[in-house]
């Protein structure tokens, strides 16, 4: 009975554990679009847009928007494989769990872990008796956890290069009156005097779009990364202690090996 209690009082801390990933995404993205709106409330998305003739700016801004949707789906959709995995775990430590390891068993919620775990009950049946190694399925499910993660570190790269990119652009535009400069011409020298200006505010708000924009994408891809890890941990520890152990047997109680 005190089992029973225990494991009542455990499996609510862990899904709500699991629905962490997007709550923090949330969060996250909340006090973001809280700061965008005091700065775009006083102004300084206005003066950004008015003062990069060269638009990297905006276009920063719109390579981050998407960023975050993509990184919303990813979140989301590992949200999903740990709520799977969390009913996959309650599957098999429960009384079903040698019904829901038998070939044709659909006992299992449908997620990534439970396609790994059909593998390996393919595995055992085709491989005989012996130790059940599971590494390279291991790998493939590590593969299909993180999908297209990787287009977070794409992205924060890109927002990087392009920052810097309007970096060189805007002293570019602030150094090129200076060539043909007249120092006794003072109209020449007051109309370079703006086109410096003007350079330098490409160069300045450009690197900090770049930059602010790359920091937020690496800390919600960070977040993202975190999660998918802590799904594949729950995973090889519920294989190898839960699933491995019962086809071990399974294949040694097996008439074939006992010929």
């Amino acid at each position: 009975m005190s089992v029973v209690n225990s494991a009542e009082r455990v499996e609510p801390a862990r899904d709500a554990a699991e629905r962490g990933p997007l709550l923090l995404w949330m969060i996250f993205t909340g006090l973001t679009v809280f700061a965008a709106v005091v700065l775009a409330r006083y102004g300084y998305f206005h003066l950004m847009v008015a003062s990069d003739r060269t638009y990297i700016s905006s276009v920063v801004t719109v390579l981050y928007v998407v960023t975050c949707g993509h990184c919303f789906w990813r979140t989301r959709a590992i949200a999903r494989e740990a709520d799977a995995a969390r009913r996959c775990r309650a599957v098999l430590i429960g009384p079903d769990a040698a019904r829901a390891l038998e070939p044709d068993a659909q006992l299992l919620p449908p997620g990534l872990v439970a396609n790994h775990i059909r593998s390996l009950v393919t595995k055992a049946r085709t491989q005989g008796a012996g130790r059940l190694d599971q590494t390279l399925l291991l790998r493939t499910l590590a593969d299909r956890l993180r999908g297209s993660n990787g287009f977070g570190g794409f992205a924060s790269d890109t927002l990087m290069k392009l920052g810097l990119l309007g970096t060189i652009i805007g002293f570019i535009i602030m150094l090129a009156p200076i060539a043909g400069l007249d120092v006794n011409d003072k109209l020449a020298m007051k109309s370079s005097m703006g086109l410096m200006s003007d350079g330098m505010a490409v160069a300045m708000y450009t690197t900090l779009a770049g930059l602010v924009g790359s920091i937020l994408v690496r800390i919600q891809y960070y977040l993202l990364d975190g999660a998918t890890g802590r799904v594949f941990s729950d995973a090889v520890m519920l294989t190898e202690t839960r699933v491995t152990p019962r086809l071990e047997r399974a294949m040694e109680r097996s008439p074939e090996h006992g010929a």
